[in-house]
């Protein structure tokens, strides 16, 4: 079936798996609990799914979820082809044709997406606007790791004073600058007040330096039409960013927003943990995140090497990995944001350990704001460390010559 949408699930069972996979494709696509008059052989030749691979995988004593089955519990990887006539080229079919379904199939312990495998049809859907050579000319950055931070405190601070976090980290060096995701539309600090306040401080010192910070406010809202109010509002002002939260906007917001945006797209996917933290149920980041680069993100943060979340840095590795791989050109590939904890002391390993590509966002919160020589010093740590990476040097040696590092060190370890 060479036109066709290929998914990889991950199926537990105290049964058969090739029995439940031939179960999925054919609930899934043109069958039901019963045979049918009109399930034709030649409506299933052009319609219906059908199971291309199932792999084994090692068989389990207890089940991933509470069952009053009995074990052992079988688990294999499971191939389905998907013709593409049956779905098209629209993320809302695919998402209820391959995954809405196979989660409530009864007889299974666990199940789990993998990953998708999408024909060239499916390269007509928008995808970045931007990625990572955009990114990379909106922050005037050529080569070299992009250097970020985050307004901290995330909430409270009124316009005027988050403004003046605005004026310290660009006078500390960043590249980019963003809205934490809790930021929205907040009473005490709205939009446009924030719009006002800061986009003044991004000119002047671009007036003064050359140096075009890049801001990207919190544009989010379930209102697609509030959310490209607060877009143009952004843009319109001259601002070139914007805060995202995928799964909160959903997959028609994000369509809704990218057909008509001016704006750099920084996306945050708080609450993928619920669909991925389980590892019997959910989906992959690999299968995940190719959905969202076909709708249009521009930046994608993936947490990263000893995160303060609970993600292994395994996983960080392969969600790189999983960004940084075209799908069916380089253009689609957006800029991988290393984030979550970051202050410095993971770029020698974040460099080893994602093929010493220079190629990335390297965010820093609390990495920065709570140095403790301040804010500059923060930034320096952070420029410092990489330039240890790319010399090859350990923290500690590069640390001797260069206090801000020294201080890092200090105060959060190696």
């Amino acid at each position: 079936m060479s036109d066709a949408i290929r998914v990889t699930y991950r199926l537990e069972t105290p049964g058969d798996p090739e029995a439940m996979a031939a179960k999925i494709a054919a609930d899934q696509s043109t069958g039901t609990f019963t045979e049918l008059p009109g399930e034709t052989e030649a409506l299933k030749a052009r319609f219906a799914a059908r199971v291309e691979s199932v792999t084994p995988l090692e068989s389990v004593s207890q089940s991933s979820f509470p069952s009053d089955e009995a074990g052992p519990f079988r688990r294999a990887d499971v191939t389905i082809a998907y013709p593409l006539d049956a779905i098209g080229v629209d993320i809302a079919a695919l998402m209820t044709v391959t995954v809405g379904g196979v989660y409530a199939v009864r007889g299974l312990t666990g199940i789990r997406v993998m990953d998708f495998e999408l024909p060239p049809e499916f390269a007509t859907l928008p995808g970045p606007q931007f990625g990572i050579a955009g990114s990379r000319r909106l922050m005037g950055v050529e080569t070299g790791p992009m250097i970020a931070s985050i307004i901290k405190p995330s909430l409270g601070l009124p316009p005027d004073e988050t403004a003046a976090v605005v004026r310290t980290l660009c006078e500390a060096g960043v590249d980019f600058i963003k809205d934490d995701e809790k930021m929205m539309n907040p009473t005490y600090a709205p939009l446009k007040a924030r719009v006002d306040a800061i986009l003044p401080v991004i000119e002047e010192h671009y007036q003064r330096t050359g140096k075009r910070v890049v801001y990207a406010f919190g544009i989010s809202s379930a209102d697609p039409d509030r959310m490209m109010q607060a877009h143009d509002y952004v843009a319109d002002r001259g601002g070139l960013a914007a805060v995202v939260n995928i799964n909160s906007i959903g997959h028609g917001g994000m369509s809704f927003l990218r057909k008509r945006s001016r704006l750099c797209l920084h996306a945050h996917r708080n609450g993928w943990d619920i669909l991925t933290r389980h590892p019997g149920l959910g989906m992959e980041f690999r299968a995940y995140q190719k959905i969202w680069r076909l709708l249009g993100v521009d930046q994608f943060q993936i947490n990263g090497i000893r995160a303060k979340y609970w993600e292994p840095d395994e996983s960080f590795v392969r969600s790189f990995g999983d960004v940084m791989t075209p799908m069916f050109s380089d253009a689609d590939r957006p800029l991988p944001v290393v984030c979550s904890g970051q202050w410095g002391g993971q770029a020698v390993d974040t460099y080893e350990r994602t093929g010493q590509t220079l190629d990335l966002m390297y965010l820093g919160g609390g990495g920065i704001h709570g140095h403790p020589m301040g804010a500059a010093a923060g930034v320096r740590a952070i420029r410092q460390a990489w330039q240890a990476a790319e010399a090859g040097l350990s923290l500690k040696q590069m640390a001797k010559e260069h206090p801000e590092l020294s201080s890092s060190l200090a105060k959060w370890g190696e």
